[in-house]
């Protein structure tokens, strides 16, 4: 439910939501650089203000780089309790030649605002703060018992956040966790993500000589890294583009029937799909829709690749190393450890000798699938169709959250909401990252509405 007058209220505030989400997107926190680091807390501090503008009591937790928020609502006795999270952190903008508008100085047109941070996640994380505006304007008081939960280092991998989630895991005892860091099915689809892929991430480092050699002087002899690289990275894959590594899909868990209709009934437009990508084709592994390769398969990609000379003109040299990154996407019953141990122990059995192979695991993250079914669940599926009006479609999402790993792990909270108010083409990460106010708008309603379905 949303009563009226709150519905009312957000509709006719939206001009002053829409301000005080252009004041938040100008604050430049980029996590990765340095020099931004007093623009995070600049940022930090600005959500704490806001929250404590509603009469929440919250303070700022300094971590080895970036500080984490954490406030709480006036107590509602006996009624249930919500986590929200978000990061209030942004990636860096380049590169910038390609932005339209400086990606620091919000420009609203056509119907969007843009801005680095848009919908990745200083916007949709506003959203939440602007319910709770709306609902104490009119209301008085919240109909349950609201943390939120904000950090800094999320476009960095959360280093801080485990021993943070660890040491306070009293303070955040909640009767269910809602992020929306995703995104909608489709543009003017809202949905509800129930599964991440996990992650898998590793540097391979192939070395030869001591040193870069004369290839006329050298050339024939020896094991060129470059080469072994490639006929390495060639082998990862069968001629059907399924990974080939041994024991990589033993474990992998297979969508249920029902699951599998759904996914291949979704709506996909895939001549549009391919428009937006720039290509004339899409692949994948034989005998699983588009949605489901997408989404609840494995996958293994090249993300970089180097070695040798790749300046301008020629430099005949055999080069003395050559590297790659290689990430593979998991899905529920593949264990990252795991694959990290078959895809080291394949690459070394096929390096030959004459060359070493090093590698550095980057990122790993375990596969999630949380229940469709829960009260909270429902609670969350209501609340959308009240503010998109429209149910929203169950989705998987083929990337992954760490963080939901994280709050699984160390709050041992399998209720987790993972509602995306954004569109798939708000491009998060590009240039001329944008969102929606008409998403914007109802993302508040949805959040709004979702206390009181949460709070019945």
């Amino acid at each position: 439910m949303l009563p009226d007058r709150i519905s009312s209220y957000i509709s006719d505030h939206l001009e002053v939501f829409t301000a005080e989400l252009a004041r938040f997107l100008s604050i430049p926190s980029v996590s990765t650089l340095s020099e931004h680091a007093a623009d995070v807390r600049k940022a930090a501090q600005w959500v704490l203000e806001q929250l404590e503008k509603c009469g929440f009591n919250g303070r700022i937790y300094p971590t080895e780089r970036h500080p984490v928020v954490l406030a709480r609502s006036p107590e509602v006795p006996g009624a249930p309790v919500l986590l929200v999270y978000g990061h209030y952190d942004v990636q860096p903008p380049d590169p910038l030649e390609e932005w339209q508008t400086p990606p620091f100085s919000p420009d609203i047109r056509d119907g969007y605002i843009y801005a680095r941070g848009a919908t990745d996640d200083k916007g949709q994380l506003l959203t939440y703060i602007n319910a709770v505006q709306a609902v104490l304007a009119v209301a008085g008081k919240l109909p349950l018992n609201l943390i939120v939960l904000a950090e800094g280092e999320e476009e960095i991998g959360s280093p801080s956040l485990s021993k943070f989630l660890a040491d306070h895991r009293h303070e955040l005892r909640a009767d269910a966790v809602a992020i929306s860091d995703t995104s909608q099915f489709a543009p003017g689809v809202p949905a509800i993500t129930y599964g991440l892929r996990g992650l898998c991430y590793l540097q391979m480092d192939v070395r030869g000589p001591r040193f870069d050699l004369h290839s006329g002087s050298f050339g024939g002899i020896i094991h060129n890294p470059a080469q072994v690289l490639a006929d390495v990275l060639h082998k990862l894959k069968n001629p059907d583009g399924t990974v080939a590594i041994p024991g990589f899909y033993d474990n992998v868990l297979i969508p249920e029937q029902w699951e599998r209709e759904e996914m291949s009934a979704a709506p996909t437009d895939l001549e549009a799909l391919k428009n937006y990508l720039g290509v004339s084709e899409l692949v994948g592994e034989p005998g699983y829709s588009v949605t489901e390769r997408s989404s609840a398969r494995p996958t293994l990609d090249i993300n970089g690749l180097w070695g040798g000379f790749s300046g301008e003109g020629a430099k005949t040299i055999i080069p003395a190393k050559a590297g790659a990154k290689v990430s593979m996407r998991l899905v529920p019953n593949q264990v990252s450890g795991e694959i990290d141990r078959l895809f080291t122990r394949f690459v070394s059995q096929l390096c030959p000798p004459g060359v070493s192979v090093e590698f550095t695991g980057l990122h790993h993250a375990e596969p999630v699938l949380v229940k469709r079914n829960t009260a909270a669940m429902l609670a969350a599926e209501r609340a959308i169709e009240i503010g998109f009006g429209k149910k929203p479609r169950f989705k998987r999402e083929g990337g992954s959250i760490p963080v939901v790993n994280m709050i699984r792990e160390h709050l041992e909270q399998e209720n987790i909401l993972l509602l995306g108010w954004g569109s798939p083409d708000d491009g998060p990460h590009s240039p001329n990252e944008r969102f929606s106010l008409g998403d914007f708008h109802r993302g508040i309603r949805s959040a709004a509405a979702l206390l009181f379905e949460m709070g019945k």
